[in-house]
């Protein structure tokens, strides 16, 4: 898939429940960028990643990849939210083959199926089922979505969440990777994630910087 070179948006509005949730929001990134939103609960970011992501419509808005391609906005990018979306009678392995194939990612070989599983440790537990990963092994588990199959934007809701300290730095050490080979990134997160954000916006004032 080539890399998409940008992202835009510009002025998006949304409501729910006949609630204004945001209104007048624009930012932009380039390759190798990224955006980490911030502000207090109930003012709109995962509201706002969901939209990008195509799952919440908003009231008003433009979203758009550039270059254009004939592919879907949806098709191109990567989101991660609260809920780890994991086959709980799949396991650890047949997940992430299930997650390759969906998003049409490069074929998942066992070398290859190896070196996604040890970004997070998890090569022990290849066989063991879903139903019965601990909350930080399913994050893990969700997060290694993000590393079968490439695309250029990812959409991370609190991605550190069940995570613990070594492994929050396994995941910055992977939006890290993203970046440097042209990816973007939209990130939530209550905790210090070291990295380097090209930019914040903070939706408790509306404004960015």
């Amino acid at each position: 898939m080539a890399r998409a070179k940008s992202l835009r948006a510009r002025n998006l509005s949304c409501r729910r429940g006949g609630r204004l949730i945001f209104e007048k929001l624009s930012f932009a990134l380039k390759s190798g960028e990224a955006l980490l939103l911030t502000g207090p609960n109930g003012v709109g970011k995962t509201t706002l990643l969901r939209g990008l992501a195509g799952l919440l419509p908003l009231e008003h808005g433009e979203i758009a990849l550039s270059p254009a391609t004939d592919q879907p906005l949806y098709e191109q990018l990567h989101y991660v939210g609260h809920l780890n979306g994991i086959k709980t009678s799949l396991s650890v392995a047949e997940n992430l083959q299930f997650w390759c194939e969906y998003y049409g990612g490069p074929p998942l070989n066992e070398e290859r199926l190896e070196t996604v599983l040890a970004r997070f440790g998890l090569d022990p537990i290849a066989q063991l089922p879903g139903a019965l990963l601990s909350a930080g092994q399913k994050r893990k588990l969700a997060l290694l979505r993000l590393a079968v199959a490439p695309r250029p934007l990812w959409l991370l809701d609190e991605p550190s969440v069940s995570l613990d300290r070594a492994s929050t730095r396994h995941l910055r050490d992977m939006i890290a990777e993203h970046l440097e080979e042209g990816g973007m990134a939209v990130v939530t997160s209550h905790i210090p994630m070291s990295l380097a954000f090209a930019h914040r916006l903070d939706l408790g004032k509306r404004r960015a910087s």
